[in-house]
């Protein structure tokens, strides 16, 4: 019984942590502001995924949290020695 009612905590948890958000509460969530989620949302390039009930645009967080990865950067560690080489030899 403890293992059912310790999976069952376990699945309600990861169903909160997937609800649908407003989009003030995903501006909340994600550091941005509800016209630059707003300006996703019309995209025509991989626009931001959203439902639309009545008025109300929803943002399933989970979603959310997909199309945003798609934007990670991941950049090279800069060589400051060669940089500044680079610069040295450009003023010469």
């Amino acid at each position: 019984m403890r293992k059912q009612s310790s999976a069952l905590r376990d699945h309600e948890a990861a169903a909160l942590d997937d609800r649908y958000l407003s989009l003030r509460s995903l501006a909340t969530y994600a550091g941005l502001s509800i016209r630059t989620l707003r300006g996703h949302i019309g995209r025509r390039h991989a626009p931001l995924p959203h439902y639309r009930i009545g008025g109300k645009i929803l943002v399933r967080r989970s979603e959310f949290d997909r199309w945003a990865s798609e934007f990670k950067v991941d950049r090279a560690p800069v060589d400051l020695n060669v940089l500044v080489g680079d610069v040295v030899r450009g003023l010469r």
